[in-house]
């Protein structure tokens, strides 16, 4: 499949900003649909995206797709699926004396528009894990995957496309020029997960439209052992947690404190 274009990007972005205004606060039903979609999708094409993130990795375990992406993902769509009417729900808060006879209630509303822009290593967690906390929530997701994993992101786009109307969920594939179109837009949120420079031009892209951003960037993660551990099964759980998917995870060991 061709690259989005910088003028479908935003035909795309409007249309889900128009869809959002006439419906801004979807209900119950309608947005467990939109869970049972995605979680469709990735049960009636499982062996598929299992294939495209082994091509464009040059070899990877099905078993460790299996594990490390798609039952982290069934877990959060169980989780939203089981949790959601009740995060709905209003919630009473206390008033004020000043305030009486008054009363307060918190409401948990959708922010509108909400962009995912997703790396290569865990490309389809990455991807669909902030999509389906946002559709949860009543937002509307457009989602940019890695153009370093061409397979995965052409058939996400693929997928996505037959089983969401893109006023709801629509796929954004392209280089790093699209990427920045991608953040330069006014979301109502962003998402980002990759490196910390990368990080920093999302956040001053964004700061632009004052959109709010998650950022999940790189960092340093210690292992600590001190005289309570066993240290046969201590190490054995650090190399595990390192060498799991290749050490390519933000919070593989980087070094021991003993």
């Amino acid at each position: 499949m061709t690259d989005t274009t910088a003028a479908r990007l935003q035909q795309l972005f409007t249309a889900q900003r128009q869809a959002f205004a006439a419906d801004s606060d979807p209900s119950h039903a309608l947005r467990m649909d939109r869970l049972a979609r995605l979680q469709a999708l990735m049960e009636e094409h499982e062996s598929a995206l299992i294939a495209a993130i082994d091509a464009d990795f040059g070899g990877r375990s099905p078993h460790e797709t299996r594990m490390a992406e798609l039952f982290v993902l069934r877990a959060g769509l169980r989780h939203a699926q089981a949790h959601l009417k009740r995060w709905m729900r209003p919630q009473r808060v206390a008033t004020a004396l000043h305030f009486l006879p008054g009363s307060n209630r918190l409401l948990a509303q959708p922010l509108g528009v909400v962009g995912v822009i997703s790396p290569w290593n865990y490309p389809l967690q990455l991807a669909l894990g902030p999509a389906l906390a946002a559709l949860a929530a009543g937002n509307r997701v457009l989602l940019k995957p890695s153009e370093l994993t061409p397979r995965l992101s052409a058939l996400l786009a693929e997928l996505v496309a037959r089983y969401y109307a893109p006023e709801e969920m629509a796929v954004v594939t392209g280089d790093a020029a699209i990427g920045q179109a991608f953040a330069a837009l006014p979301f109502d949120h962003l998402f980002f997960t990759g490196s910390t420079q990368v990080g920093r031009q999302i956040a001053q892209l964004a700061a632009a439209n004052l959109t709010p951003v998650t950022l999940e960037l790189g960092g340093k993660s210690p292992a600590i052992l001190d005289r309570s551990c066993r240290m046969q099964s201590s190490l054995q759980r650090i190399a595990f947690g390192k060498l799991l998917n290749a050490g390519h995870t933000c919070v593989a060991p980087d070094y021991l404190l003993v």
